[in-house]
Parts: C-alpha cells; sequence; structure tokens
C-alpha cells in the first residue's frame, strides 16, 4: 500500500532564515519585506516522491479539491493495474473538511485514492511537514530572497528536483 502526505505551505521573500554562517570580515544581510506569497500544496511520500502544485493566491477547498482531482487522476493508471490503493494523511483543516471537499472522497476513492485524516493537533504526523522545514531553512539559498520571481524560480526548481537532487531520509 502507497501512504503520501498532503498539506501546503505559504513562501514569500520574508526570509526563514534563524541564523547563519559567515565569516568575521563579512555581513550577511537579508532585507525583510512585505511580499506576495507562493503556496505550494504537496503529495510526498517516503520514497521522496513529490507531486506539487504551485498556487498564488488564497487556498480554499476548491483549491484543495483541484489537487486531489490531479493527484487522484494521476493514480488512478497504478490502481488500475496493481488494485493497491493509496493512503493520503491528512490534516483537519477547515478547506479539508469542507463539504464539498468530503462529498469528493467517494469519487477519488474510485481512483484508489483514500483521505485519511490526522488526529487533531498533531502536525508531527504529517511527514511533509518535514519537506516543508527542509525546503525553508536548509535547500533555499540566500539568493531566493533577493525578489518575488526570484523566489518563485528557485522554489520550482527545488520542488522539481525533490526526490533527486533533494532527499530526506526516513528511518
Amino acid at each position: 500500500m502507497q501512504v503520501y502526505s498532503f498539506d501546503a505551505s505559504g513562501f514569500t521573500t520574508v526570509p526563514c532564515v534563524p541564523y547563519a554562517w559567515q565569516k568575521k570580515s563579512e555581513t550577511i544581510e537579508l532585507a525583510c519585506q512585505h511580499s506576495k506569497r507562493i503556496n505550494v500544496l504537496g503529495f510526498f511520500n517516503k520514497n521522496n516522491d513529490l507531486m506539487f502544485f504551485e498556487h498564488e493566491g488564497k487556498i480554499t477547498s476548491q483549491t484543495v479539491i483541484e489537487a486531489f482531482e490531479a493527484f487522484a487522476q494521476h493514480y488512478a493508471t497504478h490502481f488500475t493495474q496493481t488494485k493497491q490503493p493509496c493512503i493520503v494523511l491528512i490534516d483537519n483543516a477547515p478547506v479539508h473538511t469542507s463539504q464539498a471537499f468530503l462529498a469528493k472522497r467517494e469519487q477519488w476513492f474510485a481512483c484508489g485514492v483514500v483521505a485519511h485524516f490526522l488526529p487533531s493537533y498533531s502536525p508531527e504526523l504529517n511527514f511533509i511537514e518535514i519537506l516543508w522545514r527542509k525546503i525553508k531553512y536548509e535547500w533555499l539559498s540566500f539568493d531566493a530572497y533577493l525578489d518575488f520571481d526570484n523566489l518563485k524560480n528557485e522554489l520550482h526548481n527545488t520542488l522539481s528536483e525533490t526526490g533527486s537532487k533533494y532527499t530526506i531520509t526516513f528511518v
């Protein structure tokens, strides 16, 4: 059985860099500024397979439904061949528990995709949170935060290279 974790995370040019090493003679500066936000919705498994959707603007139930629709259609081919269902771990955010989202669960089940809600207040069980932390605190370079276009490009490249250049070892 395949197990994926689903969640969304937002990225802005306001840096998520808690500290950095620098030479005594150098100063690393990142200007703090307000910026647009790019949201990423992702399906991630412990083999570092990532299916992601970049979205500028507010995440709504419809945005999440569209991501699940695309994932279910992608997974349906595998399910048809193997009859092996896919469990998608998901938190209890309001956009995940809306009537519109819940009404689609049967349709996704027919494609082999089962949304399984995690217990409330347990983000540590949603292993895609590790991916978001790695991207924000380790994998994005300082240059990503220079402007919104840099951020979009570097973020897209990092997401695209997850599983090859960027991996997480799960024990």
